[in-house]
């Protein structure tokens, strides 16, 4: 047996074990469910010092290697991001249980009973790049919606991953859940292989670069949920309160520039270029971003240093201080760039016109679209769903930063007494009373 088919083998049993793991888990109630949450945020806490410094490792060596700006900034996982993350873990713990919900309860005929069942999905296998703190947010998420989880890191993130994962499955051992739910992979030669499991596995989450989606999506046969390229916009519309405007940007920008919700292209209204762009330039540069513009903003702001934005511009995710300027004739042209363009992520628009707002609203293709706020707040903990798997920027349900309503599916549940099928076809056939119960 060559060293690949030893470590597939091995995969696979770490998916069986999680597979029935998951099973166990997929019965438990609500109560014993959180029990082992509190214990996974306990376990977390104790393990702080320890997580922390396997992170300062991880980001050490990552600056020697030369990892991206962008990178670093979601693989540094400070006090500040570690407590956020545990808080997290505790709102999932309080939030309510899908699993067991009854969506339909009908009786077909007497004594013959329908119910639609929601019940968790398997296991999933997550593969993220350089955030740790991901780990955390999914692995509760996955107990609470009792899924397994399968979770695949980058390489840049090991130390902090193998802390995290160690102080959870230590919490888990405290109570009713099994360890085996909760694995970590480590390596790119498991990837593959997880991917190749389609017998253990139900769902893959990919969250990365556009490339390493796509790489996923056409290497599985495997159900994928995930988003690829964040480029998200903000629209200024002549009707726009300046004030609100350059704050809003300001934030969209440059809060946490690396995450996929950061803006990567502002769009204004000609109307009101002229007494905007030269506020908002002033406010960006001040935070060292640097602009890229149209030839119609670059005219307006002829004495800033802003560099001519070219048609691949309006088509990056620079998850950096970099933003894109172009003015737009109307609000119909800001909605044909953002749709032409805009990754189908969180779009938004600053106006004080509310039927202008309700028609961006309506018309821009995106898994959030926002009036007078920034796009940083799509987020799966902002949104109040404790945490998220990732966000989800496909047409079909579920859409945006996916909570455990994405986790979960449904099953059919038919309860008969010697009912059969016979009987309702025929001359004499029965008739189906069709009475809903709830």
């Amino acid at each position: 047996m060559t060293a690949t088919e030893v470590a597939t083998q091995s995969l696979t049993d770490v998916a069986n074990r999680t597979r029935l793991a998951a099973q166990k888990l997929a019965i438990l109630s609500t109560e014993s469910k959180n029990q082992a949450i509190e214990a996974v945020a306990l376990a977390l806490e104790l393990a702080k010092d320890e997580i922390l410094q396997a992170n300062i490792k991880d980001c050490e060596v990552a600056t020697a290697e030369g990892i991206a700006k962008p990178l670093y900034k979601r693989l540094q996982l400070d006090e500040h991001k570690l407590r956020d993350a545990i808080t997290g873990v505790r709102d999932v713990g309080k939030l309510s249980d899908p699993v067991g919900d009854v969506q339909i309860h009908r009786e077909l005929d007497t004594g013959l009973i329908l119910k639609r069942i929601v019940c968790p999905l398997g296991v999933l296998g997550v593969i993220f790049e350089a955030r740790p703190e991901a780990a955390i947010q999914i692995a509760s998420l996955a107990i609470k919606s009792g899924n397994g989880v399968i979770l695949k890191c980058g390489r840049e993130a090991v130390r902090s991953c193998e802390a995290i994962v160690k102080a959870i499955k230590k919490g888990l051992s405290l109570s009713c859940v099994s360890s085996d739910v909760v694995q970590l992979l480590t390596t790119r030669e498991e990837t593959l292989e997880l991917l190749k499991l389609d017998k253990y596995v139900d769902l893959i989450i990919p969250r990365g670069s556009n490339s390493f989606v796509r790489f996923v999506q056409e290497n599985t046969r495997i159900p994928v949920l995930g988003h690829a390229d964040g480029i998200c916009h903000l629209y200024i519309d002549s009707a726009a309160d300046i004030k609100k405007a350059v704050a809003i940007t300001v934030d969209a920008k440059t809060h946490y520039p690396a995450a996929c919700n950061a803006i990567e292209t502002l769009l204004v209204h000609q109307a009101i270029a002229q007494r905007f762009l030269p506020q908002v330039a002033d406010a960006l540069q001040s935070q060292g971003v640097s602009l890229r513009g149209d030839e119609h903003s670059r005219k307006i702001l002829a004495d800033t240093d802003i560099t001519l934005a070219t048609e691949s511009d309006w088509q990056t995710e620079y998850s950096d201080l970099i933003l894109s300027i172009k003015v737009v004739e109307s609000l119909e042209s800001a909605i044909s760039h953002i749709n032409d363009y805009g990754s189908r992520h969180t779009d938004a628009i600053v106006t004080e016109d509310s039927e202008a707002a309700n028609t961006f609203l309506a018309m821009v293709n995106a898994a959030g679209v926002y009036h007078n706020c920034s796009t940083r707040f799509a987020d799966g903990f902002r949104y109040g769903l404790g945490a998220e798997v990732g966000i989800s920027t496909q047409q079909m349900p579920p859409r945006g930063p996916v909570g455990l309503e994405g986790l979960v599916t449904y099953k059919y549940q038919v309860i008969g007494d010697g009912h059969i099928a016979a009987t309702y076809t025929g001359a004499n056939a029965k008739f189906f009373t069709h009475r809903d119960l709830i």
